[in-house]
């Protein structure tokens, strides 16, 4: 792909395996590293967020159709305000009064989405998401949570539909801004946020500090981290996505190699 300086960061990273993908509205605009499948881990969030939205748009269910503990909805499962605990089903709080990060809140919304469908979730991630974008390397292996393994150049073709949707575009739009505003919580790995910001399946950088989003991101970006060392963020405002796997866990390696990567792109391909 295109020689880029930026790109040319990683590969200093403490890592074994790295690729990274730099997106524009028009597709890639540089990529470094194998094509390789790897776990997403929790950035397999925004992958199931689109999907719900897509069966959304379809008229299978509504953002606000009950859903998990009760007060809760759809809405509330996709913006981590539902109330339950990170892996199971105790309700922490009551509906839209905390950001509580929940894995479990996101099995509830695909059981949810399953059951409307009459069939699998994972198959309905395939005919509304995956087929859609020409994703072939990227395979729901368990929670919709957690689960998906997928290469980058499929991690890159993700990116490029949240930075111009196509699926459900104006839900799409709609969840990269912030849902239930003013809420506190706990951005894993970087402390309690108040306000914690997110989106419907996407977290949204607002004025966080510390984040794993570079200096120079817009407040509007969005996306998500994975614990197995993988992200995806879109800026709006700079017209660029950009998607990074790797095969080592997030930890304190990542905290200044993530943002200073995000700033050197920015200002190499930021029109």
């Amino acid at each position: 792909m295109v020689d880029s300086q930026a790109l040319a960061l990683v590969g200093s990273w403490p890592v074994r395996t790295v690729a990274v993908a730099v997106v524009g509205k028009d597709g890639v605009l540089a990529r470094t590293g194998p094509d390789t499948p790897l776990p997403w881990a929790s950035v397999t969030k925004p992958l199931t967020a689109l999907t719900a939205l897509a069966a959304i748009d379809d008229g299978l269910f509504g953002l606000d159709d009950p859903a998990g503990p009760p007060g809760s909805t759809v809405r509330h499962l996709l913006a981590h305000a539902s109330g339950l605990n990170f892996g199971d089903d105790q309700v922490m709080s009551q509906p839209g009064k905390r950001r509580i990060y929940s894995n479990r809140g996101f099995e509830v919304l695909a059981d949810h989405a399953a059951r409307r469908a009459e069939g699998s979730f994972g198959d309905l991630m395939i005919d509304l998401v995956l087929d859609q974008l020409d994703m072939p390397n990227t395979v729901l292996e368990g929670s919709p949570a957690a689960k998906v393994t997928g290469s980058i150049g499929d991690l890159a073709k993700l990116g490029r539909e949240l930075l111009a949707p196509t699926i459900a575009p104006a839900l799409t739009r709609e969840a990269a801004k912030v849902a239930f505003p003013g809420l506190a919580g706990v951005l894993p790995g970087h402390g309690r946020q108040d306000p914690n910001d997110w989106g419907l399946g996407f977290e949204i950088k607002s004025h966080k500090q510390p984040h794993w989003t570079g200096t120079d991101n817009s407040p509007e970006t969005f996306g998500h981290f994975g614990q197995t060392g993988t992200f995806l963020w879109v800026d709006p405002v700079a017209g660029l996505a950009l998607a990074c796997l790797t095969d080592r866990n997030f930890g304190e390696w990542a905290a200044p190699l993530w943002p200073a990567l995000s700033d050197a792109v920015l200002a190499e391909f930021r029109a």
